[in-house]
């Protein structure tokens, strides 16, 4: 019988942190040197930068990535100020996603399945603080996990090029 794909993948907690910065790789090797962080994955894009990383210090899994202002993924550095996400693992990322704009959340990013094996969606708080709404619903395994981030990342690259003509 097949394994029960849990809504939160084994090794994470409730809130996972997602920081976006200018140099990804330079943040990984600060991140091991300054707080022991131990690096877990890292998914280089086709334009050399990381897409996604995961650390883990102490407990604590977090992710990291390079900024893709095109996408609105920008630093700190860029935006003059701290920023960053909150990557919240929910047992129904839809109700979540509801609750939240309910509450007087506004959608960033419609809650959609990804190409990493969860269904997400993001919202912006009324305070500005940017919260991802999760549900893992597959495991994917590296190999598939590149692939598919392959096509999404050509996909995006569609969108932006219809948007800039």
């Amino acid at each position: 019988m097949a394994k029960a794909t849990r809504a939160i993948p084994e090794g994470f907690h409730t809130v996972t942190a997602s920081l976006t910065v200018r140099d990804a790789a330079a943040a990984i090797d600060f991140y091991k040197k300054a707080l022991g962080a131990q690096e877990l994955m890292r998914m280089p894009m086709p334009n050399g930068k990381i897409g996604h990383a995961e650390l883990k210090i102490g407990d604590s899994i977090i992710f990291l990535n390079d900024e893709f202002p095109e996408m609105g993924n920008k630093s700190p550095q860029t935006l003059g100020g701290a920023s960053g996400s909150i990557y919240l693992y929910v047992e129904d990322a839809d109700k979540a996603f509801k609750r939240a704009t309910d509450s007087g959340a506004t959608t960033k990013m419609p809650v959609t399945d990804m190409f990493w094996g969860d269904r997400y969606g993001q919202v912006v708080d009324p305070f500005g603080h940017v919260w991802g709404l999760s549900t893992h619903v597959e495991d994917v395994s590296p190999e598939e996990m590149e692939r598919r981030s392959k096509e999404w990342a050509a996909q995006m690259a569609q969108q932006a090029q219809k948007k800039t003509a």
